[in-house]
């Protein structure tokens, strides 16, 4: 199954919510792919960051977020979980990783503890270059305000800094490997 009929069979109608993840996930993949190619000495696997961009995101429908038209009950912080586990029932391991690894810079198993969401308690933190690189360019678009223009680097080290200075030294490690 390629990555079109994947994205096609959890997202089968041409609606809102499509229009905003196909948006996001080419504007995620071309910025990836545009990083990876600045940097050949980093021997990125091009091929599967165009595949594990484009589907980043593939649970976003099973969540609750009206804003971006996702119907779902599931908190969306969960989403790259799902995700995760959606590419994971089509034999997609690889694929799997960077969905459920691509949220802010990594989860750690203490912070899914101490807000008990409906995930499974471990780290799911990116590991490899690929699923790194995937999740640095999702830091640029949003689905909602950023949806069409990228942030900034400032204005996402500025979005990291609610989140953690953890996550912000993440991010400032990926803009030294990757910008």
């Amino acid at each position: 199954m390629n990555v079109t009929e994947i994205i096609d069979r959890f997202y089968p109608v041409d609606n809102e919510l499509k229009n905003i993840y196909m948006v996001h996930a080419r504007k995620v993949t071309d910025m990836a792919l545009e990083m990876a190619t600045r940097h050949p000495e980093l021997d990125i696997d091009t091929e599967f960051v165009r595949e594990a961009a484009m589907l980043h995101d593939i649970g976003i429908f099973l969540t609750d977020a009206p804003r971006i038209y996702c119907f779902g009950t599931e908190d969306y912080i969960c989403h790259g979980y799902l995700g995760g586990e959606l590419l994971r029932s089509l034999g997609m391991e690889r694929h799997a990783r960077v969905c459920e690894r691509h949220t802010g810079t990594g989860l750690r198993k203490e912070k899914i503890a101490e807000n008990k969401w409906n995930i499974p308690v471990k780290d799911f933190v990116p590991e490899t270059l690929e699923e790194q690189l995937v999740c640095f360019a999702d830091k640029f678009f949003s689905k909602t305000r950023y949806l069409e223009h990228p942030r900034t680097f400032e204005e996402v080290v500025a979005s990291m800094h609610k989140i953690s200075e953890e996550s912000v030294a993440c991010v400032e490690k990926w803009a030294k490997m990757f910008l």
